[in-house]
């Protein structure tokens, strides 16, 4: 990657934020899609709809060919990701989101941020206490009252799914660092055929309303690069960085979810959103 104009070392922190950005907001439109479709037909819409750019990209850019090992990390984590985001999906369409997104965050979090210790050593101590703050962020914004509310928490869906991405995110640090698109388009092709492949086994309703269509080729192309821009960061910083500031997304879906669904935003909530701006900041001042 280029760092003439940013740092490597801040380079991490800028391209982890855009896939926070960006796996919030498209976990909130999926998850909210996925109220009026099925699961597995929203899953496996957007995950096609993301190849309509990845294709045309590989096409444009020169990346060197993958190793076995490449292909085979991208294969499993296709699986992965197929397997977490409908997990993910079901969670926080028959949750609430404010519940399903912090906690599959936090371990999504603490997986790779452990074994990014384990394997690359600690980063500078200001980057910890951000890391601190970033894990507080997320179980600050997970408490939420019940409100009346009937909708179960998927606290089950949220526990599996994080797991499962906390693995993927482990895998996909052992990608080649000059490799991102194609890693993206081979694990995009899996995650539709695993999809595609469970439909068919199983008979699951899959059929998503034309109307809804616009909808599934936003998520794709918005989820599609965000996983591009994190494949990115993992490849110029650590990968505990990386991964922790990934991990934010759910203030975004939070956010969302309280402005256009009124789920109701806690001053727990607001002390949730100021300790991941401090992590960030922290973070950032760590690795200028």
């Amino acid at each position: 990657m280029p760092d003439a104009l940013v740092p490597a070392s801040l380079l991490v922190v800028v391209l982890s934020l855009l896939a926070s950005l960006g796996w919030g907001v498209a976990d909130f439109g999926g998850g909210l899609t996925s109220r009026r479709a099925p699961v597995l037909g929203v899953l496996g819409g957007s995950q096609l709809a993301g190849l309509l750019i990845a294709i045309p990209l590989l096409l444009l850019i020169h990346e060197p060919a993958m190793r076995q090992l490449d292909l085979l990390i991208s294969i499993g984590g296709g699986v992965l990701g197929a397997l977490g985001l409908a997990l993910l999906y079901r969670g926080l369409s028959i949750g609430r989101m404010s519940v399903v997104a912090p906690v599959a965050a936090l371990l999504t979090a603490l997986l790779p941020v452990g074994f990014g210790f384990l394997t690359q050593g600690f980063p500078p101590a200001p980057a910890i206490v951000g890391i601190a703050c970033a894990m507080v962020s997320v179980i600050l914004v997970s408490r939420v009252s019940d409100d009346g509310d009937t909708r179960p928490s998927g606290i089950g869906y949220a526990l599996a799914a994080g797991t499962t991405f906390g693995l993927f995110t482990i895998s996909a640090s052992q990608l080649s660092d000059d490799l991102v698109i194609s890693p993206t388009v081979v694990i995009r092709i899996t995650s539709v055929a695993v999809i595609g492949a469970f439909v068919l086994l199983r008979k699951q309703a899959w059929r998503v309303p034309r109307g809804l269509w616009p909808r599934l080729l936003a998520i794709g192309i918005i989820d599609m690069s965000a996983t591009a821009a994190y494949l990115s960061a993992i490849a110029v910083g650590p990968l505990a960085i990386a991964s922790i500031i990934g991990s934010l997304y759910p203030v975004i879906t939070t956010v969302l979810a309280a402005a256009v669904l009124r789920e109701r935003v806690t001053r727990t909530h607001a002390l949730g959103i100021l300790a991941a701006g401090a992590a960030v900041a922290l973070i950032a001042g760590a690795t200028a």
